[in-house]
Order: structure tokens, then sequence, then C-alpha cells
């Protein structure tokens, strides 16, 4: 029964149509951002052969150049204390890349993969989520269906669970589709995978300082695979955070304008109360987890990879008990 159930909630998505949305929209924005990628790059590799007369490209001399040119910034009165702290990484960065022939320059297929999950992660890739889980159950109040489900003989739990399993399956399908379409596409562009370019991982910041002692060395593909699981993790956790609101209200235009409001809100008030503790504890706060790998520069201090795992699961578990609670309890067929 359990079986027919979600067989049956994953084909209402897949006839709606969402998979294909989901798709196209990976197509071309993914499809842009490589070509932009790929002028700019071009744009800078010219740049660079005008500056330095020099028609053979070395990518560590274009390093050193974007280095200088960093440098050159922390020089503007017009950059927040926040943006000068982060000019002073990348700065750092880079030199542990030059000094470690590590080339963070030349762009390629799995390179671009992971910094469109790590720049997506915040926003692009909830939005595919929403468009997912929004109306999984408002979407049964607004066809007015609702009523017919619950009348068969299947205990409301069930009902539930299997449209949440159904959204899981369908969650990690889109995670899997962003990978896959991120490196084909992007390798129109580059030419080139690189799958086993060396990658570096484990920055951390302390006391506002860049800390390269915990610093390992692994190739693009196991990175990719590290990145594209917390993304994952990210995914199921704005999936039952929806799901969570599609249960709460009867209009899916409803549960899409509050968990867009969240997520809009949510960055204006990292970026203008950073300086409350309560902001930390917030699901928007915690959903750029890939910035603990990189060592980026945090807005709000005393969080960390394993507080924002905390917090997310916390927020996905606390959705998930409420959803069900309400929907078994609720007078559904008033």
């Amino acid at each position: 029964m359990m079986n027919q159930l979600i067989q049956n909630e994953v084909s209402k998505i897949l006839l709606k149509k969402k998979m294909v949305l989901i798709s196209v929209l990976l197509f071309l924005f993914i499809g842009l951002f490589s070509y932009g990628e790929k002028y700019t790059y071009d744009k800078t590799i010219s740049r660079f052969e005008k500056i330095t007369e020099d028609t053979s490209y070395d990518w560590k001399s274009l390093a050193s150049q974007q280095m200088m040119e960093l440098e050159k910034r922390l020089e503007s009165p017009y950059i927040h204390e926040m943006g000068l702290k982060s000019i002073e990484i990348q700065i750092e960065q880079m030199k542990y890349f030059i000094e470690n022939n590590i080339n963070p320059i030349t762009p390629s297929s799995a390179r671009f993969s992971v910094d469109f999950v790590e720049n997506a992660i915040i926003m692009f890739i909830p939005l595919m989520i929403i468009i997912l889980a929004s109306d999984l159950v408002s979407g049964e109040f607004s066809n007015r269906t609702i009523k017919v489900i619950l009348t068969r003989s299947v205990p409301r739990w069930k009902v539930l669970l299997s449209k949440y399993i159904a959204l899981l399956m369908m969650t990690t399908m889109v995670v899997l589709m962003i990978g896959a379409i991120s490196s084909f596409v992007s390798f129109f562009f580059f030419r080139v995978w690189g799958f086993y370019e060396p990658v570096a991982t484990g920055f951390k910041l302390i006391n506002g300082e860049l800390d390269a002692n915990s610093v390992i060395m692994v190739n693009r593909m196991e990175y990719m695979v590290l990145i594209y699981s917390l993304a994952w993790f990210v995914s199921i956790a704005i999936a039952s955070i929806t799901f969570m609101i599609s249960v709460l209200v009867k209009s899916t235009a409803a549960a899409i304008g509050i968990i867009m409001a969240f997520l809009i809100g949510g960055q204006f008030l990292q970026f203008f109360l950073s300086d409350w503790e309560i902001i930390k504890y917030f699901f928007v706060s915690n959903l750029n987890l890939t910035k603990y790998l990189t060592g980026a520069y945090q807005q709000i201090e005393g969080m960390s990879m394993k507080f924002s795992i905390m917090v997310l699961a916390i927020w996905s578990l606390v959705s998930i008990v409420i959803s069900f609670v309400v929907f078994t309890r609720k007078d559904v067929l008033a």
C-alpha cells in the first residue's frame, strides 16, 4: 500500500511537469553562467597579455596579478569592514594556492559545477525545491481533491508520509540533475573536465584570521561529492520547511509567498542584524554550508559547520513533526 501511495505521489509531481520546468531553468541559467565565466576568463587573459606584453599564459603570473588587484582594493575607503576582511582572506588563500602549486584560475567543468552550487545554495537551489514542495498538500486544497484522498481507507499519516517520501526522492533527483547538467553544459564551453585536479579544502577562520593548518588536498571529484552532499542536506531542510508550510496553509500561492519571504527576509536580517544572537538560529542564516570549507568570512560570530548542520536538522525535524500533527488532527474536510 505504501509503495503504491509513493508511486502515486511521484506520478503527480511528474504529471505536473515540475521536473521539466526545473530542467529548463537549470539549462538556461547554467548555460548563461557558463558563457559568462568563459567570457570573463577570456577577457582576463587578454587584459593580462596586454598589461604584461606577454602572450604566453602562465596561471601563476595571472594569480599574482589578481592578488595585487585585491591588495589595491584594500585601500578603497568605500568598502565596508566586512568586505575588507573578506578581501584579506581571498589574498591569503591566493598566496596558499601559489605556494602549493594549485591552479585557482583556469576554468573547468568540475570547477564550474562546484562554483555554481556554492553560489546557488542560498537562493537558486532553494527556489527549485520550493517549486517541488509548495503545492504537495496545499495544492490538494486548491484543487478540492483533499476530500477524495481522505475518504479512502488509508490513515492520514500514511497519506502525508507518502507525499514526504516522494518529495525526498524528487529533491534528491534535482540535486543530481544540477550536478549532471552543470558538468556537461559547462564542458561545452571550457572543453576541460578537470575532475582530477587538486583542491585545497579545510580552511578555517580563527579569531578572524585564516588558518591553513587543517587544509587537506583532495581531487575535484571528491570535493564535488562533498559539496553536493552539503547541497543535498540543505535541499532536504528547505523541502521539509516548505512541506510544513504547505500543510499549514490551503493556498499554493500563500505557501510560496511565505517561504520566499523567509528566504529573502533572512538575507536582510543577516546583513543588517548580524549582531543579534538569535539570528544565527534562523534556518536561512545556516544555508551556506559550503562557506565553511573555503574559510569564507562569517558575518555572524559563533557559527560553524557542526552548528549550522545541527540548526538545519532541528528545523527539519520540527517541521516534519508539526506537519504530521497538524495534518492528522486538523478538520481538513470542513
